[in-house]
């Protein structure tokens, strides 16, 4: 320890300054016993920290941080309860694969087992949603976890870690002289690890394997997944569908990658290609529930897959006909650099590409033909067309769309465009719902020369409503839309049969309060809120918001009985 003449650094400044030489650039949380002074000491360091008013949106925001910079996003929260409500967003961010640092106090070491404040065992809390999880005993092991942690949410398949500053560790101090060379340590000994992954044995074969089976394919098509989009893949895999002609399929949040305008995008055609095709190569997208498992009978029986992720276990749990195991950009330049040596391409005439393609215009005009009608009370998908033309009339950079509810992520998913990688986020892997206004916040951080536009069904917007006090107080260029249709799902739908017992005047369980003043909620906090029930109200509220860049909240009147019962998966419920 240092003697009291000489300057001395405690473990809030230390795991601050630790961060900022990390290269964190933002951290999300709620502050609290006993991390409000790692907070404020961050932020002096160069760690830009936002308050929240709830640890779940913090962390959605932190998740989605990840996934839009590449760089692990943090979470801050504070001991037991904090570390809990945190959870949520560690989990989200490794079922999603996107990088996540949760940070959480706790109480006292000497205290533990003896019921102090807040005390849980966080470590033990967190083990079955983190790839990591460690605790810092003493105030010198803060630098070297902060950077090991960190590590571990980019290597391999990205994830959330989780690191445990105890009370009294924060409340320990040490030389201003070893704090410096703890931090320089920790940098050396980042700076000399090797930041390659390691070449999978069979990669090389794996590749001249694969772009055989795609040249002798009658039916190819390119399945591109978000991890494809978080890579930052979105060039290599152009140019492959460019030169090969092959159709390409997006998962949600891998629209853009491709932009969803390209010619040869089969979203239009989902059932039709993947039903038929005979090669799928699939880059940066497990073969999970979003994909049918890649079994049939959405799939053809005799479909070959080549499955592109970066982690090995994806790849042996899939059994794909050829599994390449590396980034997706540098897998897919492999590619293409062994295609071009012996070249093919797919003509527009091609007997697939054209039934692709005929599919897909017929699919479009069916749903233009729905969309072009002005329909009042609104349906889901007049106001979504006008959203759809709003947004894509801002150009580029394009705005970020949030989208989250069932029906309203549904429609959503299928109506606007996205054509830029990287500029759609919805509930993801998980089918998390209450992501949105975490989203939101994440989204402007990371890309401030972009609008941020959320387009919210009102349960989804109920989950982190609160936020929106958040969104004024940084002064977010953020517009909500929320899709009020008073519930989940809409109105009361309930049958004869249900409608008995004591509590049968009860509200139904899907009933919010018909016709809430959700745009007065942003009014309350000094942002902008419209209530529109026409086409003209939504293109005003629309054009103002959007040019205005302000925090905004436009309350769209739903018909209640528009929707579906859960979106598109009514089987499951």
């Amino acid at each position: 320890m240092a003697s009291d003449s000489a300057a001395t650094v405690d473990g809030s400044a230390l795991a601050g300054r630790a961060l900022a030489a990390a290269g964190a650039r933002h951290m999300f949380g709620v502050v609290g016993i006993p991390v409000t002074s790692l907070a404020s000491r961050a932020a002096a360091a160069g760690c830009r920290f936002l308050a929240f008013r709830n640890e779940q949106s913090a962390g959605y925001a932190a998740a989605a941080y990840g996934f839009l910079t590449g760089r692990p996003g943090l979470l801050l929260t504070v001991s037991g309860p904090g570390c809990v409500h945190g959870l949520a967003g560690l989990s989200h961010a490794t079922a999603n694969a996107w990088p996540l640092l949760m940070v959480s106090g706790s109480c006292d070491q000497r205290d533990a087992g003896r019921g102090d404040f807040q005390e849980l065992d966080q470590i033990a809390a967190t083990k079955p949603f983190a790839k990591l999880a460690v605790k810092a005993a003493a105030i010198a092991d803060i630098p070297r976890l902060v950077f090991q942690a960190l590590a571990a949410t980019v290597a391999g398949r990205p994830g959330g870690c989780y690191l445990d500053i105890p009370s009294d560790v924060l409340h320990q101090t040490l030389a201003e002289s070893e704090a410096a060379s703890l931090i320089a340590e920790a940098v050396a000994a980042a700076g000399s690890a090797d930041p390659s992954p390691p070449k999978h044995k069979s990669l090389d074969q794996g590749i001249v394997e694969a772009a055989e089976l795609l040249r002798r394919a009658e039916r190819p098509l390119v399945v591109v997944g978000k991890g494809a989009a978080y890579a930052r893949a979105e060039e290599a895999i152009q140019k492959l569908v460019d030169t090969t002609g092959i159709p390409f399929l997006p998962t949600p949040m891998g629209k853009g990658v491709v932009p969803d305008v390209h010619p040869l995008s089969s979203t239009a055609a989902r059932s039709l290609a993947i039903g038929q095709c005979d090669v799928a190569l699939v880059v940066g997208a497990r073969l999970n529930w979003l994909l049918h498992f890649g079994e049939p009978p959405k799939w053809s029986k005799d479909v070959k897959f080549i499955l592109v992720d970066v982690s090995e276990d994806e790849i042996e749990l899939r059994k794909p006909q050829v599994g390449l195991v590396g980034d997706a950009k540098r897998v897919v330049e492999l590619l293409n650099r062994e295609i071009k040596d012996q070249p093919f391409c797919l003509a527009r005439s091609h007997p697939w590409v054209d039934a692709i393609t005929k599919k897909s215009k017929d699919n479009v005009l069916k749903m233009e033909a729905q969309l072009v009608k002005d329909v009042v009370p609104f349906n889901f998908m007049t106001p979504m067309r006008i959203i759809r033309d709003a947004i894509l009339a801002e150009g580029s950079p394009a705005p970020i769309v949030v989208s989250e509810g069932a029906n309203t992520m549904d429609v959503g998913r299928a109506v606007l465009v996205q054509n830029e990688p990287r500029t759609r986020l919805d509930a993801g892997t998980w089918g998390t719902m209450g992501v949105g206004l975490g989203y939101c916040v994440a989204a402007a951080v990371a890309e401030p020369e972009r609008l941020v536009v959320a387009v919210e069904g009102d349960s989804g917007f109920g989950f982190s409503a609160m936020e929106v006090e958040t969104l004024v107080r940084y002064q977010l260029p953020v517009v909500v839309i929320v899709f009020n249709n008073n519930g989940v799902y809409g109105g009361d739908r309930r049958g004869p049969d249900e409608l008995t017992g004591p509590y049968k005047d009860d509200p139904a369980p899907t009933s919010f309060v018909p016709g809430a003043g959700y745009h007065q909620m942003m009014e309350a906090f000094g942002g902008k809120g419209y209530l529109v029930e026409t086409p003209d109200e939504l293109r005003s509220a629309l054009s103002e918001s959007f040019r205005a860049r302000k925090p905004a909240v436009i309350n769209v009147t739903i018909d209640p009985y528009a929707g579906a019962e859960s979106g598109r998966m009514q089987h499951k419920n």
